[in-house]
């Protein structure tokens, strides 16, 4: 898995590639989302259209984030969720804690910037 990540105004966006499974992706992604927070950074667009599998542990992660930037008084949206991913986050009933947008600019221009 690869992550990168910029910063557009407020907003962190963090990019995902490849995949987010226990043992390497889920540690990678809290880490990142840790040092976001932990640097200031309280909005967060996570692009998880370059993500080709999510396990348990990743999703997981995903909501670990969510508590962990809106208890620090911030946001996380999700954009570019892959059909297959949205699918199992739904019957998973994660979906529902997210405000999730089709692309990265429509998640940002949400945000007040």
């Amino acid at each position: 898995m690869k992550i990168s990540k910029r910063d557009i105004g407020n907003v962190t966006v963090v990019e995902i590639k490849g995949k987010v499974t226990i043992g390497s992706g889920d540690v990678v992604l809290r880490d990142t989302i840790d040092q976001a927070v932990s640097s200031g950074k309280k909005n967060l667009v996570v692009d998880l259209g370059g993500v080709s599998k999510m396990d348990s542990s990743g999703l997981g992660e995903l909501v670990a984030a969510h508590k962990t930037v809106v208890s620090d008084g911030g946001a996380i949206k999700l954009a570019n969720i892959p059909s297959k991913l949205y699918n199992v986050m739904g019957v998973v009933q994660i979906i529902s804690i997210f405000d999730v947008f089709d692309d990265v600019d429509e998640a940002l221009g949400t945000f007040d910037r």
